[in-house]
């Protein structure tokens, strides 16, 4: 039995030092690249029988087997593939990018070469091995079936041997790690096992511990839709999303360009954010055939869809040296382009062909669509267009589309009128509607607390403005009113008076015509927030500026016809009922902070006049 004894070159001394402390983030990645390769392994072989008749065969069937002893405090790593004759080990395992080591070493310090092209062509996937071992014994019998036994072996210091092993080997390759004290907890079936799930299992191949298969799940999104059934697409979503419930929303498609990519994505059928569990991490895991390269990446779906789960696999990533990341964020961005656009039109077929079923998901994670309105600005107008609205002309429980307003409105009408309210019910009772109902506009009623937020993102939908009905600056058509306004010199005498001396919450009052049945109205100013928006926020704990309001008097109504008459005879009595209408205005804008004040001024008030 000879052994030959080779140094390292020093070159594969500085990358090894590298690859063992600092070129991957977890140590748990040896286990996949180990496996990686194992795969590779049993490919290659499975080519090598479609070329040439004459392959030792070997024993076992092409599947990757893994044991350990928690004694010796060694894991092993088998593969019954294309195994290694002595030139390939010394090619393979001897030297680390035989075509330049030295171009390996100034790729991993610029980190900004096209990493891709250096996945398989540099293999310093095996060396991670050292990452936990202080000794790494290595069998392997090529397929060749002249070929030797061999054993190759090094503690990753500065050489290693080839030995001819007299013992007949199985076709493949047996890696032996010897863990380093503090890595002994690799030694275990869980640990094993637990690594396998998070890194390996959709490897093609069985990986076996004994008897047991521990890659059960089949990686399904490289499947055709058309032969996957809903059964396979709720195991595989219960699997990756450790659910008990079944997907809302499977969607799933591959593509060629502008890259290699296959897509699996799922939306549950509850919103955790919602049940409030807070802010959710992102669940789709990014693949490259098949092997987990980040299961949380950043940045590669925008944060308004960290509500999905599944997998994004592309064939095409330019991944770093250590395969935990890519190299180029461009590719990533490109990547969540693809993906978000057709996650987008996806929805918009689903609204399209069952509306019941989109408005339970709408109700459910309507939120995270009104986020993307707000904030993905390349998928901003397909995302409003998802949106969905109560109004005052749909049935109780409906929801209307944008569109759909827009195809009702009247043909001059160039707003959009929405109003925000703690309810559906506080919304129909609200003053504001008065005019609205009686010119026949139709208003969307908002109930989100975030809907002032995505009103303020939205200016406008296909050119029509959004307008919030509490504001002051809506000009509405008089030609409906019914009665004759106070004459205009009148009209103005009493603004005069008023705005003498009016209410610190008052910042003017003013005459209008959006008024029908009611006197007196308290609207927000241009300037700031609308009163119902503001009343939703302050119930939420956010602080908010003390609001002050326009009043605008109705001209045609008796009640303020009679307080123009009372005002020439009775200054006082005039200024005290006023004051009392504007506290009752307050009071329905919700800025009155207690109510009961405003009760007991209108007892005085009545009780003064009873005498």
């Amino acid at each position: 039995m000879s052994t030959e004894t080779h140094t390292f070159q020093a070159e594969v001394k500085q990358v090894l030092d590298i690859v063992i402390h600092s070129l991957y983030t977890e140590r748990d990645i040896f286990l996949r690249e180990l496996i990686s390769n194992a795969s590779d392994a049993l490919e290659k072989v499975n080519l090598k029988q479609a070329t040439e008749k004459n392959i030792f065969q070997g024993e076992k069937d092409l599947q990757i087997d893994i044991s350990f002893d928690e004694e010796k405090k060694t894991v092993t790593i088998k593969d019954y593939g294309i195994g290694m004759n002595r030139e390939e080990l010394k090619t393979n395992l001897g030297t680390i990018a035989h075509s330049g080591t030295k171009a390996l070493l100034q790729a991993l310090k610029e980190k900004g070469e096209s990493a891709g092209d250096m996945i398989g062509q540099f293999g310093v996937g095996f060396y991670s091995a050292f990452m936990v071992s202080d000794k790494v014994e290595l069998f392997t019998r090529s397929w060749d079936p002249t070929a030797e036994n061999l054993k190759w072996e090094s503690d990753g210091a500065g050489a290693y041997t080839i030995t001819e092993e007299e013992s007949e080997l199985d076709r493949g390759t047996t890696i032996i790690l010897h863990l380093k004290e503090e890595y002994e907890e690799y030694a275990s079936e869980q640990k094993i096992k637990s690594v396998i799930e998070r890194y390996s299992n959709y490897v093609g191949h069985p990986i076996m511990i004994g008897e047991e298969r521990v890659n059960t799940v089949e990686a399904i999104w490289l499947k055709n839709k058309n032969d996957v059934t809903e059964e396979e697409y709720e195991k595989f979503y219960q699997f990756t999303s450790k659910a008990f419930d079944k997907p809302r929303y499977t969607m799933h498609f591959q593509a060629d360009a502008p890259m290699a990519l296959n897509c699996l994505l799922f939306t549950p059928q509850e919103n955790p954010e919602k049940m409030g569990f807070g802010q959710v991490d992102p669940a789709v895991a990014l693949h490259c055939r098949k092997v987990l390269i980040d299961s949380k990446p950043e940045g590669l779906l925008p944060e308004w869809l960290r509500f999905l789960k599944g997998v994004i696999d592309c064939a095409d990533l330019p991944l770093n040296i250590s395969r935990e990341s890519l190299q180029d964020s461009s590719v990533v961005t490109k990547l969540g382009r693809v993906v978000t656009k057709r996650f987008v039109k996806f929805l918009a077929k689903q609204a399209k062909d069952d509306e019941e079923q989109y408005l339970q998901f709408y109700q459910t994670f309507q939120r995270f669509l009104k986020e993307g309105s707000c904030h993905d600005f390349e998928n901003k107008e397909a995302l409003t267009d998802l949106l969905r609205f109560q109004s005052t002309m749909t049935e109780e429980g409906k929801f209307t589309t944008l569109q759909d307003y827009l195809d009702r409105a009247k043909e001059e009408q160039k707003e959009i009128y929405y109003l925000i309210s703690t309810s559906v019910e506080a919304a129909k009772s609200s003053l504001y509607l008065e005019p609205f109902k009686a010119r026949g506009l139709e208003v969307l009623l908002m109930t989100d607390p975030v809907d002032e937020y995505v009103m303020g993102t939205l200016p406008e939908y296909k050119e029509k403005k959004f307008v919030s009905i509490d504001k002051a600056d809506i000009e509405l058509d008089d030609h409906a009113l019914d009665g004759t306004p106070l004459p205009e010199e009148e009209l103005k005498s009493l603004l005069d008076w008023i705005n003498v001396s009016h209410s610190e919450q008052v910042k003017e009052v003013v005459s209008g015509t959006r008024l029908v049945d009611s006197p007196i109205i308290a609207l927000a100013p241009d300037d700031q927030m609308g009163f119902q928006a503001r009343a939703m926020m302050e119930a939420m704990g956010q602080p908010v500026e003390e609001p002050k309001a326009v009043i605008e008097i109705n001209p045609r109504h008796d009640l303020i016809k009679a307080l123009a008459e009372c005002q020439k005879t009775d200054d006082e009595k005039a200024r005290r009922i006023f004051n009392q209408l504007t506290q009752n205005a307050l009071l329905a804008a919700g800025l009155v902070k207690n109510p009961a004040d405003v009760a007991n001024g209108m007892n005085d008030l009545v009780a003064e006049f009873l005498k």
